[in-house]
């Protein structure tokens, strides 16, 4: 890792960017690939944090992994050769536990419950500071869907649909565990070997948005997927505590007004980009949409969450999140 930081800064000098000015931040984001509407978002940052700055601060990006994966970005961010990179919500696990609560399956009741959680101050902005001990800082967030199960062959409308099935999940012990507990066979593997691994039968399915059926092309080799909408984990738009220490009160301020409003962007750029992914999957590729009923799928992870009372820290979200559904 360190041959790594050092490649990386030799890289970021010799594309000329030096540190910045007492007046002036040049932001330098990294990020993996990403769906249109979230790189969309970013750009939108980077366009209302100029506006916002008046020039004072801008934006450089390192787009589709140029930098290595989201890891290594995060990575790159403690260690100063990076001032923001947007990653998903479960590999923040790894650096600030309590993230780990939105790995929960069945933690959402709706997109309007999570939009209503995300958007609560009182609930994300403890979770946004928890890994500022790890040098870094949570600004916002982007939708990253719900994510649910889809096959080649067999159809998932019950728990028992999923007994034997080899599944891929993301590297997540969380991911892992749920689909055990529902019956099934979890493969952690990257993204890159999912459509070819379905292919050749080594996987029986996966579970993703429905930008994996279009983007991805995994409509071609799976062509059964069931809404039964276990997880929907927020991506996070990450800042380098050292950054935003060395931003004056005014750059602070662009930074963070930009940031929340490219979420607003983001939503709605997303609600009408998966309408049409799951459009074209049917029109294009032939995949037929279920919709099981999801209380046996919920009862069969319960001990999960009798499990999440031994953490406190994890508990009190997780309280917190529910009762914002309870309230409307």
């Amino acid at each position: 890792m360190k041959i790594k930081l050092l490649t990386t800064a030799l890289t970021l000098i010799g594309l000329g960017i030096s540190s910045a000015s007492v007046y002036a931040e040049n932001l330098r984001f990294g990020y993996a690939s990403n769906a249109t509407p979230t790189v969309q978002a970013m750009k939108k940052f980077a366009e209302l944090v100029e506006q916002k700055s008046k020039g004072d601060v801008t934006v450089t990006f390192f787009p589709d992994s140029q930098l290595g994966g989201e890891r290594e970005m995060v990575e790159l961010l403690q260690a100063g050769l990076l001032d923001m990179t947007k990653v998903s919500g479960g590999l923040m696990e790894s650096f600030a536990p309590v993230y780990g609560v939105f790995s929960m399956p069945y933690l959402f009741d709706s997109q309007e419950h999570f939009y209503n959680v995300m958007d609560n101050p009182k609930i994300t902005q403890p979770i946004y500071e928890s890994s500022q001990g790890e040098g870094i800082l949570g600004l916002t967030y982007y939708d990253s869907g719900a994510r649910s199960f889809y096959t080649s062959d067999k159809i998932i409308r019950n728990v028992a649909d999923l007994k034997g099935l080899k599944i891929r999940v993301m590297q997540s012990p969380t991911s892992i565990k749920m689909v055990k507990m529902l019956g099934g066979s979890p493969i952690a593997m990257g993204q890159a070997d999912v459509y070819s691994s379905i292919q050749q039968g080594v996987l029986d399915g996966a579970e993703n948005n429905e930008f994996a059926l279009t983007i991805a092309r995994h409509a071609e080799v799976a062509k059964h997927y069931s809404y039964d909408v276990h997880s929907r984990v927020p991506d996070i738009v990450l800042i380098s505590k050292a950054t935003m220490d060395r931003l004056s009160p005014d750059q602070r301020k662009a930074v963070q007004e930009a940031a929340k409003e490219s979420t607003e962007f983001q939503k709605k750029a997303w609600t009408q980009a998966v309408n049409d992914a799951k459009t074209m999957s049917e029109k294009q590729f032939g995949v037929t949409f279920y919709y099981p009923d999801v209380t046996e799928f919920q009862a069969a992870v319960q001990p999960m969450y009798d499990e999440l009372k031994s953490d406190p820290e994890k508990y009190k979200v997780y309280q917190a999140i529910r009762q914002q559904a309870e309230s409307k």
